[in-house]
This record gives C-alpha cells, structure tokens and sequence, in this order.
C-alpha cells in the first residue's frame, strides 16, 4: 500500500503481536508446563482477550532506523499515513521505536514534521530509544507525548556541526588554479577548493547559529518543560542524567515498556518491507532449492562412504 513514489519498490506489512507473543507462550508452556498449568494459560489469554476486547484501543508500532540522511523517511511517512487513515485519534496510540544518531537537518526536518502530523491528529505518540535519538534523532523525539529510554541510551546532542575540508594551499603548491563563479554575495560563503575569506567564515558561521536557534525553538515547542539553554550546549547524556534534565520521561527498554502494553491492548507492528526484485526471487528461488538438496545429496554421500568403508573392514579383517 503505497501513498508517495518512493526510489525502491515496497510494501507495508501489519502483524499483530498479541497473536505472536501468544503463540510463543503457548509453545513453551506446551515444552515446559503442566496439564493445570497449560490450563490457567489458556484461561489467562482468554481473560486477556476480553479485555482487550473491551477496551477497544489499538497501538500501533513503527520503527525508524536513522542514517545521515534520514532515508528511512519514505517509509515512515507511508507508514504514518496508513495510520492516519485507519487508526482512531483519541482512542488508539502510537509507538515508535527510534534509533538515529543524527545527520542533515533538512533530511531529519521532514521527518520530524511526519511525526508533528500524528500530534496534530490528536494521537498520543510514545517514542522509545534503546540506542541513541542524539541531534535530528532527538529532534525527532521530542515531539512526543512521552519519551521513553534505555538506561545507557544517548539522548540530546542539541546542536549543529559542519566541517568543510579546504585544498586550496594544496592546490596553489602545485600551481593550479581554482575560480569559483557566482551570483549574490553569499551564494558560496566557504568553499573546499577557494581561498575562504573572513567575512564568508563569519556568514557560514551566522548561518550555523541560525539553525541551532530554530532547532532550540523546535525542541522548546513540543518540550516546554525542558530547560533549552541548560541542555543545547551539543552535549549528550545517559540514562538517569537524562531523566533529571527531562531530556526522557521514563527509563525503559522498549520491550519492557511493548510487554508491559499487551495484555490490555490489541497491539499492531507496522513495517514496510522492500518488495524483491525478479533477480531476486530467481536467487531466492535457487538458494531455498539448493537448501532443499543439502540433506538429501549429505545423506548419499554418507551412504556411498558407509558402505566403502565396509567393504574395506571386510577385506582387511579374515574373521568377516
């Protein structure tokens, strides 16, 4: 189901995890369990059930891995979108489970502005971090409801960093020249191949103080309990340091915080998956045949070896 022209083709896949974890209970109570203990489980799951049946409200799970470039913003915004047309403002929530060091502000812009869609719909959006949400990640963050972390997750970061190489002396030791040709004072402030001038540093650096400004405006706007000017220093924390700077809400993973969700909550993970390309399937095709054959041409081989080597007991033993 797709809503947007993405690079890759994909598809959007929903599972409800109830029905897995459940599954899995039931397995290992099977293994493990006795007859009265299967029993209770079964009665335990039928109770679940109900009640969730009876509270009617719906969570739906997204993941966002974060690159550079925050790539995976095709898919949360497919993802986000399906949500909106068929989730429940009011009644049904929203869990996102956020991995991303950061990268370009445009790139995690756009995606923070997927998630200010949810908030705008009325949705309660928790967003868990288990590894790090530092800089856009955190970006990202702070638009929740609540925000959720791993004791020895990084959080924060509030900043903005840019490093330019520059080659020009380089360049002049070997006697090659480099003209840069451009129209408006600050087209190009600083350059890898130019001679960077003072004032074009100075530019560059005002533009750098700019963004940081509106990335504390961002973050003051959906945290307003958080002391800004106290933690957007570029700095990163832990755990319970997190916690007393309001960075976080609440210090869990998010397979405790998911667990502890189930069994009063019917509870959807939505992913998007890549959809394999016919080169692909022909691979797949092939590997799962040739996975097939492995133990049928094993047990062939050692067949043949069996009786070789039997054959070689009897010629060299007299009593057989």
């Amino acid at each position: 189901m797709l809503f947007h022209a993405t690079k890759l083709p994909a598809e959007i896949r929903v599972h409800h995890l109830n029905a897995r974890v459940n599954e899995q209970r039931k397995k290992i109570a099977q293994t493990t369990a006795s007859k009265f203990e299967l029993l209770q489980l079964t009665q335990q799951l039928v109770k679940e059930s109900r009640v969730r049946k009876k509270t009617n409200e719906k969570i739906y799970v997204l993941d966002f891995k974060g690159d550079t470039a925050a790539s995976a913003v095709e898919q949360l915004r497919e993802e986000i979108t399906l949500v909106l047309a068929t989730a429940k403002a009011g009644r049904d929530r929203v869990v996102l489970r956020l991995e991303s060091p950061g990268g370009m502000v445009h790139g995690y812009g756009l995606a923070a502005a997927q998630l200010v869609r949810l908030r705008d719909a009325g949705f309660k959006l928790t967003i868990c971090v288990d590894k790090v949400a530092a800089s856009g990640g955190y970006m990202m963050a702070c638009i929740a409801s609540e925000i959720v972390s791993a004791p020895f997750a990084v959080v924060g970061s509030i900043g903005v960093v840019a490093q330019v190489p520059n080659f020009n002396r380089l360049l002049k030791d070997n006697k090659i020249d480099f003209e840069l040709y451009t129209a408006g004072q600050f087209k190009r402030t600083v350059t890898m191949f130019g001679e960077n001038t003072e004032e074009g540093k100075a530019k560059f650096e005002e533009e750098l103080q700019q963004t940081h400004n509106l990335f504390k405006h961002f973050v003051e706007k959906y945290r307003p309990q958080l002391n800004v000017e106290k933690v957007a220093t570029g700095e990163h924390w832990y755990g319970q340091d997190a916690l007393d700077l309001n960075l976080v809400d609440a210090l869990k993973t998010s397979d405790e915080y998911i667990l502890g969700l189930l069994p009063k909550h019917d509870i959807y993970l939505v992913e998007t998956r890549k959809k394999p390309t016919f080169g692909e399937k022909l691979g797949l095709q092939a590997a799962q045949v040739a996975d097939s054959l492995v133990p049928t041409v094993l047990n062939k081989v050692m067949e043949t070896l069996t009786k070789a080597n039997s054959s070689l007991v009897q010629m060299r033993d007299p009593k057989l």
